[in-house]
C-alpha cells in the first residue's frame, strides 16, 4: 500500500534518496578523512586542505537502496544493469585511491559496459535512417554500444571539475529523462532517474556549500553518473526507434536529440581532444582547456561558472525538444553550430579580457 503510494507519486521517492543521501553522507565523509580517501592542494586544483574525493559511494548507496526499496519486483529485470553500475563505480573508486592508468581505467569501462551491453542487453540496435541504416546486427550493435557508452562516460568524467558542474548537470539530465519516461508511461525507468536525482542533490549541497565538510564525486560518482546517462539514452533511443511510446511523445530524430541534452559534456570532450591532437599531445592527458576552466579565466567564480553552464545546458535541451521531429542532421547541425558560436563569443571575451 505505502509502497504503490510512493510510486504513484514518484517524486516522493526522491525525497527518500535524498533522505538516506544525508544520513550516509557525514559516515562517508568520517570514513574517507580516517582512511586518507582524499585530495590534497595542487597545481590543478584551487581547494584548501584535504577534501575527500569518494562522494561517488554516497551517490551510488543511497540511488541503488532507494531503487531496491521501490523496484524490488524489477530486480530480476534489472540485475546485471545494476551489477554493472557497481561494477563502474568501483573502477572509479580504485582509481581515486590508486590512480590508474588511462589504458586500465578504460579496460574497467569496458568490462562494466558488458554488463549493461551483453547481460542486460540494453544496447543500441538501431540508427534511426542515420547514414540510411536502420536495424543493425548484433555484432555492430555491440560496437556501436561500447564505443558510446566510453564515450558519454569519459564526456561526464571530464565535466566533473569545478564545484557543482558534472552534479548539477546530472541532476538536470536526469529530470529530462525521468520526466520523459514518465510521460510515456515508462514507470521504473522514471524512477531511477528521480532516485538519481535525490542522491545527487546531497552531494550537490555538501560539494558546493559544504566548508569543513566538503566532498568532491570522484571517479566513483563520474563514472557511474556517466554510466546511467548512457543506460537512459539507449532505453531513450530504442523506444522511440520502435515506437513504444504514445505517437504524440514519439521523437523521431531521437539520437539527435540525446546529444542535443548533453552537448556540454560531448561538445566540450570532443573540442579539448581535437586542441590536443592538434598540440600534437595525448587526448588523455589533463591541462586546463576545458570550458569550466574557460569561464574561470573571464572572472567567474566556481558557482557562477556552474549556473551559466546549467543555464546554457537548460537552452541546448530546449532546442532538442524544439527539433525532436527535425531531420537528424538538421538538428545536429543546430546544436553543434550554436555551441560552437558560444565557444568562439567565451573566447573573444577571453581575449578581450587578456588585452586589457
Amino acid at each position: 500500500m505505502i509502497q504503490s503510494f510512493f510510486i504513484e507519486h514518484s517524486y516522493l521517492i526522491g525525497l527518500v534518496s535524498f533522505a538516506l543521501g544525508l544520513l550516509g553522507m557525514p559516515i562517508i565523509i568520517r570514513v574517507a578523512k580516517a582512511k586518507g580517501f582524499v585530495v590534497r592542494p595542487n597545481k590543478r586544483m584551487s581547494h584548501t586542505g584535504e577534501v575527500p574525493n569518494v562522494g561517488g559511494l554516497n551517490i551510488c548507496f543511497s540511488f541503488m537502496l532507494t531503487y531496491m526499496l521501490f523496484e524490488f519486483n524489477q530486480m530480476s529485470q534489472s540485475q546485471f544493469f545494476l551489477i554493472g553500475l557497481f561494477a563502474i563505480m568501483s573502477v572509479g573508486f580504485i582509481d581515486d585511491v590508486l590512480v590508474l592508468t588511462p589504458m586500465a581505467k578504460l579496460f574497467g569501462e569496458t568490462l562494466a559496459g558488458l554488463a549493461l551491453i551483453g547481460f542486460a542487453d540494453l544496447r543500441i540496435t538501431h540508427l534511426h535512417g542515420l547514414f540510411g541504416i536502420t536495424e543493425i546486427g548484433i555484432i555492430p550493435s555491440y560496437l556501436v554500444s561500447l564505443l558510446i557508452l566510453i564515450a558519454i562516460i569519459n564526456a561526464v568524467n571530464l565535466i566533473d571539475g569545478i564545484d557543482g558542474l558534472a552534479s548539477g548537470l546530472g541532476i538536470l539530465y536526469c529530470l529530462f529523462f525521468a520526466t520523459y519516461f514518465g510521460l510515456v508511461g515508462d514507470k521504473s525507468w522514471s524512477i531511477l532517474g528521480i532516485c538519481m536525482i535525490g542522491a545527487l542533490a546531497v552531494f550537490f549541497i555538501y560539494n558546493v556549500f559544504g566548508h569543513r565538510e566538503k566532498i568532491f564525486m570522484g571517479d566513483s560518482g563520474s563514472l557511474l553518473l556517466g554510466y546511467l546517462l548512457t543506460a537512459f539514452v539507449f532505453h531513450f533511443c530504442e523506444i522511440n526507434a520502435y515506437h513504444e511510446v504514445p505517437e504524440a511523445l514519439h521523437m523521431n530524430a531521437a539520437p539527435a536529440v540525446a546529444i542535443c541534452v548533453l552537448t556540454v559534456p560531448i561538445f566540450d570532450t570532443i573540442r579539448v581532444s581535437l586542441t590536443r591532437l592538434k598540440q600534437h599531445r595525448s587526448p588523455f592527458q589533463p591541462d586546463k582547456n576545458h570550458i569550466h576552466h574557460l569561464l574561470l579565466r573571464t572572472g567567474l567564480n566556481h558557482i557562477q561558472t556552474t549556473c551559466v553552464l546549467l543555464s546554457v545546458s537548460i537552452v541546448f535541451i530546449g532546442l532538442a525538444i524544439l527539433g525532436r521531429n527535425w531531420n537528424m542532421w538538421a538538428l545536429l547541425i543546430a546544436d553543434f553550430g550554436l555551441a560552437t558560436a558560444l565557444t568562439m563569443v567565451l573566447w573573444r571575451i577571453i581575449n578581450k579580457k587578456l588585452a586589457n
